[in-house]
């Protein structure tokens, strides 16, 4: 099995970071919604932000994780909470015979060298006509040495995600460009100033005045480029 790339712990450290983006997170929660099903499950749910979002509006979701000492975490941060489930998982993985109706990933794709062959284990975990739904970084060269450090091996356009998608044998339905703002504020920040994005005043400045403006604006016109690409694609019948 392929393990997910990067420094653990700096990669704890930038969630914990993000976690103060509340705003960035709740919209995020919105786009998969609809697409989620009854019983979905998250491959990489970190620190269990988005599971805890997910979960009351669905009778059950499974919420996984590959880093040992992260499960831990997660399975304590969620032990009072009976509709989630927590399991370790990498990807690929050997598992068939989907029984979930969703399978839902943000920003973990980018870690994985062998893509398609994650790809399709989600899609293996899910049952006929069930989503998949990505969210992963977007535009190569916004690759900066946060990407490195956290263990980014790519970043994706519509096109390359798209492809990666087809070729794992799901079926694209919905693919856009989120946050186009936030990729300008982010290639500024971690390439041109070489920061990290953790939590500070310019997450928490950008998060609560920025981001809804940019959020309601993108509702009405979907842009050309933005910081992240969303896609949700379907399980054959």
């Amino acid at each position: 099995m392929a393990e997910i790339t990067g420094d653990q712990r700096v990669q704890s450290e930038v969630l914990e970071g993000l976690a103060t983006a509340v705003n960035h997170r709740r919209w995020f929660v919105e786009l998969a919604l609809p697409y989620l099903g009854d019983n979905p499950i998250e491959i990489g749910s970190g620190l269990g932000d988005y599971a805890l979002e997910w979960a009351p509006h669905l009778p059950r979701f499974t919420a996984t994780e590959a880093d040992p000492d992260r499960l831990i975490a997660l399975k304590e941060r969620l032990a009072d909470h009976p509709t989630i489930e927590v399991r370790q998982m990498l990807l690929p993985h050997d598992e068939i015979g989907g029984e979930y109706s969703a399978a839902v990933s943000y920003n973990v794709l980018e870690h994985i060298e062998e893509d398609v062959a994650a790809l399709r284990s989600m899609r293996d975990l899910v049952r006929p006509g069930g989503a998949v739904i990505i969210i992963v970084p977007a535009f190569q060269f916004a690759m900066s040495p946060a990407d490195i450090a956290t263990g980014h091996v790519r970043r994706y356009t519509k096109r390359t995600l798209g492809a990666a998608m087809t070729s794992a044998g799901l079926r694209v339905e919905r693919i856009h460009y989120a946050n186009a703002l936030g990729l300008i504020g982010y290639f500024m920040a971690t390439k041109v100033f070489r920061l990290m994005p953790k939590e500070g005043p310019m997450v928490k400045v950008y998060d609560t005045t920025v981001l809804p403006v940019t959020k309601a604006a993108e509702q009405l016109v979907r842009p050309p480029f933005g910081q992240s690409v969303f896609a949700v694609a379907r399980v054959p019948g």
